[in-house]
């Protein structure tokens, strides 16, 4: 079974190819997908206990707990050590489960892959990019999202340029959605070629 680890900045269409690759049957997950599950359950009252009013009907609100990192730097560490674990607790299970399914390929959509030097831990890292104007672009049209915002979460991400010298495959995603697609087919089709010879 091969383990892909997807990536790319903000507004570069990672969460576009996940979509796409787990429409074509590989079996996909999603890092910010589990730490919301997180903030839905078991991570709520530890989270709370950290940063006190986070809480909105027995669930982390992300707006609140915006407000404490924007204003205090050392509360990222603080909170990554509460969620870290128990998001890569739930990685290994998934992995695992589908090593025991037979299948053939499975995706790890995880946006920090290198900054956390998690490639070490798949077999083939696939980075999807987009020209700097066409990114900023698409995130500033994102609701709630602000000059301020994105500047905040693009310094906790590594350049494109130094993601681009790790990745094993890459992606452009500046053009249409149509070229998108057939790059992420010929990506899948470059996985099966592999795996056949």
């Amino acid at each position: 079974m091969v383990v892909i680890g997807l990536t790319g900045s903000i507004g570069t269409g990672k969460s576009t190819a996940a979509d796409y690759l787990a429409q074509k049957g590989v079996p996909v997950w999603s890092a910010d997908a589990a730490v919301h599950d997180l903030y839905r359950g078991k991570a709520a009252q530890l989270v709370e206990a950290e940063f006190p009013g986070v809480l909105v009907n027995g669930e982390v609100s992300r707006e609140r707990l915006m407000d404490y990192l924007m204003s205090n730097a050392q509360a990222i560490e603080t909170l990554e050590g509460i969620i870290h674990p128990l998001v890569e607790q739930d990685r290994a299970q998934f992995i695992e489960r589908h090593r025991q399914k037979g299948s053939r390929a499975v995706l790890l959509d995880i946006p920090l892959l290198f900054e956390k030097r998690l490639e070490k831990r798949v077999d083939l890292s696939l980075l999807i990019t987009a020209a700097p104007a066409v990114q900023r672009e698409r995130v500033l049209a994102r609701p709630r999202m602000s000059e301020r915002k994105f500047n905040i979460i693009r310094k906790r991400q590594m350049s494109q340029s130094d993601k681009e010298k790790k990745a094993d495959y890459i992606i452009d995603n500046s053009g249409t959605l149509d070229e998108f697609y057939g790059k992420l087919d010929r990506f899948l089709e470059s996985l099966h070629d592999g795996a056949e010879g």
